[in-house]
């Protein structure tokens, strides 16, 4: 093994540099930017309940994920924190449905932003949006202290982000 290959290691996926949680289950975000976050998953038995759907705390997990991610870039990257959260289920995604999802602020203010987050499946013959699965409202607190622990919090998304 040459030295270029032993000292440097593969670069990580973005899901996995941007979110742990998100990037565990195989989530795989698109986009990044403060207006919007996209993304998609592959309905496997990881995400999925007893009836083999998606499990609806698995929505709501990426709710929360990528509403927080936009929130955080929208915010100037001042720490967020969620709030309230709301999911209503349409229809279910069946095991190996793939899931697309786009996140957007209906409210970005100086101390709160509200962001609705919507989940279809994806149409397998134009793999485009197909019937809406669910659709989610997230309130967040923002312009909050980022703590000195965590200062470099922000920097995997300015990475990907699209300003």
């Amino acid at each position: 093994m040459d030295d270029a290959t032993s000292s440097s290691s593969p670069p990580r996926p973005k899901t996995e540099e941007l979110d742990a949680a998100l990037h565990a289950i195989g989530f795989e975000i698109e986009g990044v930017s403060p207006a919007e976050v996209t993304g998609r998953l592959l309905v496997t038995p990881t995400c999925c309940q007893p009836f083999k759907v998606l499990h609806g705390g698995v929505s709501a997990l990426i709710a929360e994920g990528l509403a927080s991610m936009g929130a955080h870039m929208a915010s100037g990257y001042s720490r967020v924190a969620g709030v309230q959260l709301s999911i209503n289920h349409f229809r279910s995604a069946a095991l190996g449905d793939t899931v697309l999802v786009r996140a957007a602020p209906l409210h970005v203010g100086r101390s709160t932003q509200v962001w609705a987050v919507k989940l279809w499946k994806m149409d397998p013959s134009t793999k485009e949006k197909g019937p809406q699965i669910s659709e989610s409202r997230v309130t967040l607190l923002c312009n909050l202290p980022v703590p000195e622990s965590v200062k470099d919090a922000g920097e995997a998304l300015k990475k990907y982000s699209k300003l």
